[in-house]
């Protein structure tokens, strides 16, 4: 197998030199995470190689993006990012070529689910923060509803996906991430085919994905809290629930 057929296995339809790019954002992401950052990484080898997936993560840094992204080394993602991010055309490009769809959050943005479903449609990764926006404080905040929508559109397996540490490395309104004393993690849960998780329903299944991702993101942190002899991540919002989540019947 050549290499162009080698990296249209990991993003179908994807150019050569842009496939190349994600490689090497990805690889040089990887490297920073486990120098700087001492990342763990949990589940990886969940991630299918092949067919539509929906990845779901709690979102609480910048940071989280490019971590849960570059350890799945079997194919490329398609991220979702919010629209503002693509107001300065150098770094639009960049993002763009990284396989980003822009998003309007604020209102319905019909042109962007109908890009996902379409990239869903050829067999591609797409990344989601069901959140819509970073945390304000390291918790896990309630899921939006029109994420419900895009999974009973998409019909295929979602796989939850939890980050941590990466609130107190980058949170919002700190204008620089903190490159000192901090560790990161990210875990891939195992993926949920989309029949059973559309048993119960549009908010059943919106409900399952946020109690999976939290569970994933708690225990993220407990196994963290250990390794570091209890003192990191520090104590906080985090360690409690996540919000708005319905208890599983």
């Amino acid at each position: 197998m050549g290499l162009k057929s080698s990296l249209e296995s990991r993003r179908p339809g994807g150019t050569l030199g842009k496939m190349l790019l994600y490689e090497f954002v990805g690889a040089l992401c990887a490297m920073l995470f486990v120098l700087i950052y001492r990342v763990r990484v949990r589940g990886a080898s969940n991630i299918p190689a092949k067919g539509p997936l929906l990845i779901a993560a709690n979102h609480q840094s910048f940071l989280d993006p490019p971590l849960v992204g570059c350890f799945v080394r079997n194919r490329h993602l398609s991220f979702v990012a919010k629209i503002g991010l693509f107001t300065f055309g150098p770094f639009a490009w960049f993002i763009s070529a990284l396989n980003s769809v822009p998003i309007n959050d604020t209102a319905g943005d019909a042109g962007a689910i109908k890009e996902i479903l379409k990239r869903l449609a050829a067999g591609h990764a797409v990344l989601i923060f069901p959140e819509g926006s970073r945390t304000h404080d390291g918790g896990q905040k309630a899921f939006k509803r029109g994420v419900a929508l895009l999974m009973k559109r998409a019909k295929c397996p979602v796989v939850p996906a939890a980050v941590e540490g990466c609130f107190d490395a980058w949170g919002p309104g700190v204008k620089f991430p903190r490159l000192l004393g901090h560790r990161v993690a990210v875990t891939y849960g195992k993926p949920i085919p989309y029949d059973e998780l559309e048993k119960d329903g549009a908010q059943g299944a919106l409900d399952r994905i946020a109690r999976e991702v939290n569970a994933l993101r708690l225990q993220t942190r407990a196994d963290m809290r250990r390794a570091s002899g209890n003192s990191y991540p520090p104590a906080g919002p985090g360690d409690h629930d996540a919000e708005g989540i319905s208890p599983k019947a």
